[in-house]
């Protein structure tokens, strides 16, 4: 058994690395893709099943999620960041602790944050820009869906360590079994019970409980490369530390995108009303579907990065890098060339209304400019967090969402309306490509430099 596991790990540095990135990235990019259908099937059934406002007020809702997601983020990308790192060391005992360290920190700080979100909701949804109409529906869907928080946050970052440590399909199977609940729960508590939008906040709890069940007993197994065991529970601060450092970055992008979130909805409600709201709605739940599969091929590099780095095969690394640059592109291009040509479609799939359509129609057109640019920026700044590199990646994944973005959605509204918060995206995209690039070609040569002095 123990000779199955070191084979596992090892053909890391020894297989080809395209097919490496295919046989990591395919599942990768299903997981993700199917963790993404939880909001894609919501929003459609709450669209279609409640109205356009119950999509503002689900839209109001995506910055407390983030919020919620940005812990889970800070500590799973980290933790399987570091696992990877560690395995490709050699070092299975400090592998071992960090999963079980993992584990701690999602409890402790899901007590924290479920707490305040549970006592302050309505003056937290109010913040992100909720309006008298958007309030009730947004209200509903987080009472209910609070209690599902803690159960995400363990499901993907539990994932993340399942694929880390060598079993990328079997992550994948678990993240069909809880969309599959999902894609069966919500119409029955939508349609059948006439619950509404906290039917579907229900339904996402108990699809995501059965998939968080699946997940967490793989580490349970004798058969598992990492699993639970004793003593590796108590926090020791050069761990946290280090799964902190490295999940910043990730975590910081959610976290900002929770700002931006709050400035784009109260923006658009002062220049378009509830209307323009739910249409942002669906321009985030349009482009995080492409940027999910981007993610997954990130998740699927990697372990693959981070084991050769560990293990000082830095050809590889470069040669996973490049591979990962073309597939995301690919990715964000076809999103492009449909949100440019066929804007009104994207919308009809979330809605009949005719005011919405148009408004979602114009926003994809004149957003997704340049949209073809974001999947460099999302494997460039992976590249720095699965090499450790925690400052470059935070200042990275902070460029496009804060040093830029925030800037242009205040000054361009007052120039151009309503399509000055549209046109803040695709601007923000070609400066942050410009400094992604930068930093990529300054690491990729020392990292060229340090190859050559081994």
């Amino acid at each position: 058994m123990e000779k199955a596991k070191e084979n596992k790990l090892n053909e890391l540095a020894t297989r080809s690395v395209g097919r490496l990135l295919w046989e990591y990235s395919v599942p990768a990019v299903v997981a993700m893709v199917v963790m993404q259908l939880y909001n894609v099937i919501d929003r459609i059934f709450i669209g279609r099943g409640v109205g356009a406002d119950a999509i503002a007020g689900l839209a109001i809702t995506f910055p407390v999620m983030n919020l919620s997601a940005a812990i889970g983020v800070l500590i799973g990308a980290g933790a399987s960041a570091r696992v990877s790192i560690m395995l490709g060391a050699g070092d299975h005992r400090g592998a071992e602790l960090v999963l079980g360290n993992t584990l701690v920190l999602l409890l402790v700080n899901a007590i924290v944050y479920l707490t305040l979100f549970a006592v302050f909701i309505d003056e937290i949804l109010l913040v992100f820009g909720a309006s008298p109409t958007s309030l009730p529906y947004a209200r509903d869907f987080m009472l209910y869906i609070l209690p599902g928080m803690l159960v995400m946050n363990l499901t993907f970052s539990f994932n993340s360590i399942m694929r880390a440590s060598g079993y990328p399909v079997k992550a994948m199977i678990s993240m069909f079994i809880g969309a599959g609940s999902n894609l069966v729960l919500a119409p029955l508590f939508i349609f059948v019970l006439d619950m509404g939008i906290k039917g579907a906040a229900i339904a996402t709890d108990i699809a995501m409980t059965i998939s968080m069940a699946f997940v967490m007993s793989h580490f349970f197994s004798r058969k598992s490369v990492l699993r639970f065991v004793g003593g590796i529970y108590r926090l020791r601060w050069p761990i946290v530390m280090s799964i902190v450092a490295i999940g910043a970055a990730p975590c910081f992008v959610n976290a900002a995108g929770c700002a931006i979130n709050g400035i784009i909805n109260s923006t658009l409600y002062k220049y378009g009303g509830d209307t323009a709201v739910a249409a942002v709605g669906i321009f985030i739940t349009y482009t995080s579907l492409l940027t999910t599969i981007v993610v997954g091929i990130c998740q699927g590099m990697q372990p693959i990065i981070g084991y050769n780095y560990g293990a000082g095969k830095l050809h590889r690394l470069t040669r996973t890098f490049w591979l990962a640059v073309v597939a995301g592109s690919i990715v964000t291009t076809v999103g492009w060339a449909f949100g440019q040509f066929f804007p009104e479609y994207i919308a009809m799939m979330f809605t009949e209304d005719e005011a919405l359509i148009k408004a979602t129609s114009n926003g994809l057109s004149i957003a997704m400019l340049t949209f073809w640019f974001v999947g460099f920026q999302i494997v460039a700044t992976t590249l720095f967090q699965s090499i450790g590199a925690a400052g470059k990646s935070i200042f990275l994944s902070l460029v496009r969402q804060v040093i830029f973005l925030i800037p242009f959605l205040l000054i361009f509204p007052g120039f151009m309306g309503l399509n000055g918060v549209w046109a803040s995206f695709p601007t923000s995209d070609v400066c942050a490509t410009v400094v992604s690039l930068a930093m990529v070609w300054w690491q990729l040569r020392e990292l060229k430099q340090q190859s050559m002095r081994l």
